[in-house]
């Protein structure tokens, strides 16, 4: 099981779905923050050069979590056949992120339809980079159609995609970019040079993703009850105005297909900061537009697993080697 399988990504999904991310079960991602903030604290201190050191990070991390996949899932294959597959099903499952994003967003909407205002900042604060301490509600709603827009690619359509194309190994590379990505790949003094490997490689497993996220967005749209000729509309035309590379893809399309309008103000670590606005303010930022996100959030989710699921199928069928 470690080739991508039609059945692991279609148990993996299901898990997702059933379970989420509960606190109770040992995730890949913590023991990769461990492992990142070791050799972070090794690597400082061997290798003089910060960027020749976030190269090392960069490989040694991802190399460890996609060899430590493959040596699990072939122990487990050795034992049972069955074995395997439920390895490779769970390692998968751990890969991605749609019921948690839906659980851990739904603590900030929830606060908000009830007017506290404080917990819906303070739930808000877990789940984005800027500051929230001070945002309006109107403010907190667009951060979250936002973050739910972003981490659509980075958490659901993006790890699908390289489950689909190399298997749990690739998939638990990926979440390992990811991981570096938010632990060290900050445009600021300490991790500007050890980061920007990191920072890189995220941009650039990201580049599909992100663009095929956003077809997804306008194809799945009637699906969640929205728009899809805005969607195309708004994605065309501001797509590029985000300063991230892959960002800006499935925001507009969200802005397009929810008829509202993102980006503006914002702050992050006490410095303003101002993106170009994606979308048109033809509906308000508030709970239905959120819900219409987390409906469209779980329509291409459908769409990308069947896509998926469809390839690995047609891969299988005509037995191509796989990563």
């Amino acid at each position: 099981m470690i080739t991508p399988d039609p059945a692991v990504i279609g148990l993996a999904l299901l898990l997702d779905l059933a379970l989420g991310d509960p606190r109770w079960l040992p995730h890949p991602v913590v023991l990769m923050g461990r492992l990142i903030t070791v050799l972070e604290a090794l690597l400082r201190r061997v290798v003089p050069f910060e960027r020749a050191a976030g190269v090392l990070l960069l490989v040694m991390t991802a190399g460890c979590a996609m060899v430590a996949t493959w040596l699990l899932l072939r122990g487990a294959a050795h034992l049972h056949p069955l074995a395997g597959l439920l390895a490779a099903a769970v390692l998968s499952y751990t890969c991605l992120a749609a019921r948690s994003l839906h659980k851990e967003s739904a603590l900030v909407a929830d606060a908000l339809t009830r007017g506290d205002m404080e917990a819906a900042r303070r739930n808000l604060a877990y789940i984005v980079g800027r500051d929230t301490a001070n945002l309006e509600e109107s403010e907190i709603w667009r951060a979250l159609v936002e973050t739910v827009a972003e981490n659509s690619s980075d958490g659901i359509i993006a790890p699908l995609f390289w489950l689909a194309l190399g298997g749990p190994v690739a998939g638990m590379g990926f979440k390992a970019v990811s991981t570096l990505d938010s632990m060290v790949g900050y445009r600021n003094e300490r991790y500007l040079a050890l980061g920007w490997a990191s920072a890189r490689m995220d941009d650039l497993l990201n580049f599909i993703p992100a663009r095929l996220t956003a077809v997804l967005m306008i194809m799945g749209a009637p699906l969640a009850g929205l728009s899809a000729r805005n969607a195309l509309a708004v994605t065309l035309r501001d797509r590029l105005k985000h300063p991230s590379p892959n960002s800006g893809h499935p925001e507009a399309a969200v802005a397009g297909a929810l008829g509202v309008r993102l980006g503006g103000a914002a702050s992050y670590g006490g410095h303003a900061s101002w993106k170009e606005y994606l979308g048109d303010p033809l509906n308000p930022l508030d709970e239905r537009a959120y819900r219409g996100m987390i409906r469209l959030m779980y329509a291409i989710t459908l769409l990308m697993a069947a896509t998926c699921i469809a390839m690995t199928l047609y891969l299988k069928g005509t037995h191509v080697p796989h990563l």
